[in-house]
């Protein structure tokens, strides 16, 4: 089964020793129509609509407030509520979330180089260094490690839920989660 979440934050279990846990809020959605198993699911992201969301909205007679769709795998056989009562067994999640973005990014930063010495008149600062060899294979190899774009990519992490609120549908996962605060992501009982 297959949930959309939005991440609410880091905090920390009152028991001693105290353990990391990510608090994560399972959305509100509507079941349009279940094909074998996938489902087309509607629910609130609270971006702005367009045309083509309002086009769906006719077609599946939704109100205003469910503004996007995904496809995913649910426990519904039939068009409605999405159904939130396996979570309640569930022991492990599969979370899947996209990396926080950072741009353009420095070899120091993206790949943790260590860069030059940091004093006596020296040139290097926070520069990757000789990226090649003179003269064979003279280029540079493929895969070397160098600036570019960092982040925001999908990243899905195993983990062990501590505790379960099913009045306000907050889960409590074990560790840490990749994304923002209040990155949608989506999560799927692994246990």
């Amino acid at each position: 089964m297959e949930y959309i979440v939005e991440k609410i934050g880091m905090s920390r279990t009152i028991s001693v020793p105290a353990q990391p846990v990510t608090l994560l809020r399972v959305l509100d959605a509507k079941v349009c129509e279940v094909v074998e198993g996938t489902a087309v699911v509607a629910y609130n992201s609270g971006k702005k609509m367009n045309k083509a969301i309002e086009g769906q909205q006719k077609k599946y007679s939704l109100s205003a407030e469910f503004n996007r769709f995904a496809t995913l795998e649910v426990a519904n056989t039939e068009a409605g509520d999405l159904d939130i009562t396996p979570l309640a067994q569930a022991s492990v999640i599969r979370s899947t979330f996209n990396t926080k973005g950072r741009g353009f990014a420095g070899a120091m930063k993206r790949w943790n180089f260590g860069g030059g010495p940091a004093s006596h008149g020296h040139r290097m600062g926070r520069r990757t260094g000789s990226i090649g060899n003179a003269e064979w294979p003279g280029r540079v190899m493929k895969g070397k490690k160098m600036p570019g774009h960092y982040g925001n990519c999908q990243n899905s992490v195993k983990n062990e839920i501590v505790s379960y609120d099913a009045e306000n549908k907050i889960i409590a996962v074990l560790g840490s989660v990749s994304g923002a605060n209040g990155a949608l992501g989506r999560i799927k009982v692994a246990k």
